[in-house]
C-alpha cells in the first residue's frame, strides 16, 4: 500500500512542482518591482488569507474524505451518499464565505483601519482580498472532491491553470506600469481575483451537477466531527502566519519593511514547502482511508521515516548554498537570508506533526487536534511576544521554530499515550544527527561549490577540497543510512576528477 502513497505523491509532487515553480516567480519579479515596505503588504495579505480559508472552510476538507470512506464501507448506494455529503459541505461553506464576503464590503472602513495606515488609505485593497476569498472557499470542496476520487491530473490542471493565469496577469501588469499608479499593489490582488474567478468557473464542470444544498441532520454528524478540526486548524495556521501579524504590531520601528523582509526570505524555502504540500495532498485522502489498524500503523511509521529522511536532504541543499538562494529575491531582501536554515526547520517539523496527526483523525479523536495546535499557538505567542521586539523578522523565525517544536512534542505525547505507534525514532534521530555537523563544516564553502573558485572563499584549496569531502561524505551517508548500508558508502561518493 505504501507504493499507492509513494505513486499518489509523485504525481502530486511532480505536477504541483512545476505549477508552484510558476507561482514562485512572481517572488523574484515583486521584490524587485517593489520595495521592502511595499512587499511587506504582499506578505501581510497573504498571511491573512489562510486564516480566512481555514475560518470558512471549517474543516470540512478531512471531513469530506472521512465520511466518503465511511460511505464506502457502508455500502447501499453509495453515489448517492457521497452525492449528498459533497452538495451538503458545499453547501455549508459556500454560505460562510458568501456571509463573510458580505461582512467584509460593508465594514471595510473599519477594517481597513484596524489593519494599519496602507490599507486606511485604500479600503477597496480589503473589498479585494475579500473577494479572492469568496472565490476560494467556492472552489475548496470540488477540489476535495478531485483529491477524493483520485482525479490528481484534473486537480492540478485546474490548479496550474489559476497559477498561470495569475502570473500572467502580474507580469502584464507591471510591462502596463500599473504597479506604479496610485492603485499600486491592489492590482496584484485584482490578478489574483482574476485567476481565483476563472478557476471557480471551471471547476463547476467537474460537479456533475450537484448544486450546494445542506442536509441539516447530516451537517450535526459532520460537524460533530470537523469542529475540533475546524479550531486546532484555525490554532494550526495561526502558528504559521501570525509570525507575520506579530512583526507588525511589536516592531518598534519600520515594521513593514522587516515584514518585508522576513516575508521574501521565507518564499526561498520553497522547495521545502513544495515537498510538504505534495505529500499532505497525496496522504491525507491516503491515511483517512479504511485501513486495518495493524495495516495503518506500519505504514504511517514507514512514511515518517522517509518523510524525515527527504525532508534532510532538502534542508541540506538550500542551507548549504543559501547565498545562491539568495539570489531569488531581490537584493534589498538578500540582508535576511541568514535566517533561511530556522525557517527550514521549522518547515520540516510541519511535517513531522502531520504524519503524528493522522492516527487521531482516523481514530476520530480530533479534539486532540486542538490541543496540539493550542499548545504551538500558546508557544508562538510566548516566544514572539518576547522575541520579535528584541530582534524583529529574526525572532519571528525562532518563534515560529519553537512553536513547530512544541507541536512535535506533544503529539508524540499523545501517541504514546493514546495510540502507540513503533516510529523509529533512533533512525530518525540519525538522520537529524547526520545533518547537523554539515552546515558548519560546509557553510564557508558554499559559494565556492558553486563558482569552483576556491580560493576565493579559503585560502588553502586543500582545505577546500578536504572541506568538500567532508560534505559529501555526510550527504552520502544520509541517503545511503536510510537504507542501513552504510557500506556502499563507498560506491555513492563520486569527486570531481581535479579532487581525486
Amino acid at each position: 500500500m505504501l507504493e499507492k502513497l509513494a505513486k499518489q505523491t509523485a504525481v502530486y509532487g511532480i505536477s504541483t512542482i512545476v505549477v508552484r515553480f510558476l507561482s514562485y516567480l512572481l517572488t523574484p519579479y515583486y521584490t524587485r518591482i517593489f520595495g521592502q515596505e511595499t512587499y511587506g503588504i504582499v506578505t501581510d495579505v497573504y498571511a491573512l488569507i489562510p486564516l480566512a480559508l481555514t475560518l470558512l472552510t471549517m474543516g470540512m476538507e478531512s471531513s469530506y474524505f472521512r465520511f466518503s470512506a465511511k460511505a464506502d464501507q457502508a455500502g447501499g448506494d453509495v453515489i448517492a451518499a457521497k452525492r449528498r455529503l459533497f452538495a451538503t459541505t458545499w453547501g455549508i461553506t459556500s454560505l460562510a464565505a458568501l456571509v463573510f464576503f458580505v461582512f467584509v464590503v460593508g465594514f471595510r472602513g473599519s477594517l481597513s483601519r484596524v489593519m494599519g495606515e496602507v490599507y486606511a488609505a485604500h479600503p477597496e485593497y480589503v473589498v479585494w482580498v475579500g473577494a479572492i476569498i469568496l472565490f476560494d472557499v467556492w472552489a475548496c470542496i470540488p477540489f476535495s472532491r478531485l483529491r477524493e476520487q483520485g482525479r490528481s491530473l484534473t486537480f492540478v490542471g485546474i490548479k496550474a491553470l489559476n497559477v498561470v493565469l495569475n502570473v500572467a496577469l502580474a507580469f502584464a501588469f507591471g510591462a502596463a506600469g500599473l504597479f506604479a499608479s496610485e492603485f499600486g499593489v491592489g492590482w496584484v490582488f485584482v490578478a489574483n481575483l482574476a485567476a481565483s474567478v476563472a478557476t471557480w468557473c471551471v471547476i463547476l464542470s467537474t460537479v456533475d451537477r450537484t448544486v450546494p444544498r445542506v442536509d441539516w441532520a447530516l451537517l450535526a454528524v459532520i460537524f460533530a466531527y470537523s469542529l475540533p478540526l475546524l479550531i486546532g486548524g484555525l490554532a494550526g495556521t495561526a502558528n504559521e502566519f501570525i509570525d507575520r501579524q506579530l512583526i507588525k504590531y511589536l516592531v518598534p520601528a519600520g515594521a513593514m519593511a522587516q515584514l518585508g523582509v522576513y516575508g521574501a526570505i521565507t518564499k526561498i524555502a520553497v522547495v521545502m514547502m513544495l515537498f510538504y504540500q505534495m505529500y499532505r495532498l497525496a496522504a491525507e485522502p491516503f491515511f483517512l482511508s479504511n485501513f486495518r489498524k495493524s495495516d495503518f500503523v506500519r505504514m504511517n511509521a514507514a512514511a515518517l521515516k522517509y518523510y524525515v529522511m527527504a525532508s534532510m536532504l532538502i534542508f541540506l541543499g538550500i542551507a548549504l548554498f543559501r547565498d545562491f538562494f539568495a539570489l531569488i529575491v531581490g537584493r534589498d531582501f538578500r540582508e535576511g537570508i541568514h535566517i533561511l536554515p530556522v525557517v527550514l526547520g521549522a518547515n520540516v517539523l510541519t511535517g513531522v506533526w502531520l504524519n503524528l496527526s493522522f492516527w487521531y483523525k482516523r481514530e476520530e479523536r480530533t479534539p486532540l487536534a486542538i490541543v496540539v495546535t493550542g499548545s504551538g499557538l500558546a508557544a508562538m505567542l510566548l516566544f514572539g511576544f518576547w522575541f520579535i521586539p528584541l530582534w524583529g523578522y529574526f525572532g519571528a523565525a525562532w518563534a515560529r521554530l519553537a512553536s513547530e517544536s512544541v507541536m512535535v512534542a506533544v503529539s508524540w505525547w499523545l501517541n504514546r499515550r493514546f495510540f502507540p505507534t513503533p516510529y523509529e525514532w533512533g533512525r530518525i534521530g540519525e538522520f537529524v544527527v547526520v545533518a547537523k555537523p554539515v552546515i558548519p563544516t560546509c557553510v564557508d564553502l558554499r559559494v565556492a561549490v558553486f563558482s569552483m573558485k576556491f580560493t576565493a572563499c579559503i585560502p588553502n584549496a586543500k582545505l577546500a577540497q578536504g572541506h568538500f569531502l567532508i560534505c559529501h561524505i555526510f550527504l552520502s551517508a544520509l541517503v545511503t543510512s536510510g537504507a542501513g548500508k552504510l557500506s556502499v558508502l563507498k560506491y555513492c561518493i563520486q569527486f570531481p576528477p581535479s579532487m581525486v
